[in-house]
């Protein structure tokens, strides 16, 4: 039995600002992640992803009984993250 290592994440910020998240070639036209799989792509754990869900930082779908994560998602919420930061000489020193 063997196990496979988690997709390498690569972030790349174009001249405009926008945030593009490109995963392995192994298959980068998956439109919907398992929860999981989400966690991997952003290198935290399952449980933290699942209370990013469930506050809703994270979209996601249901299909079924089953919770599925957007690949998009991941980028907006890496976007927010960013934009939420505070911005570099605002200080009131």
């Amino acid at each position: 039995m063997s196990t496979l290592a988690p997709s390498p994440v690569r972030c790349h910020t174009s001249p405009e600002g926008n945030i593009t998240v490109n995963t392995s070639p192994g298959d980068p036209a998956r439109l919907l992640l398992t929860v999981e799989e989400a966690a991997d792509r952003l290198g935290i754990g399952r449980t933290l992803m699942y209370a990013l869900v469930k506050d809703g930082d994270v979209e996601s779908v249901q299909i079924g009984r089953l919770r599925r994560i957007p690949a998009e998602a991941l980028p907006a919420y890496l976007e927010k993250l960013r934009s939420s930061l505070p911005t570099t000489g605002d200080s009131a020193a």
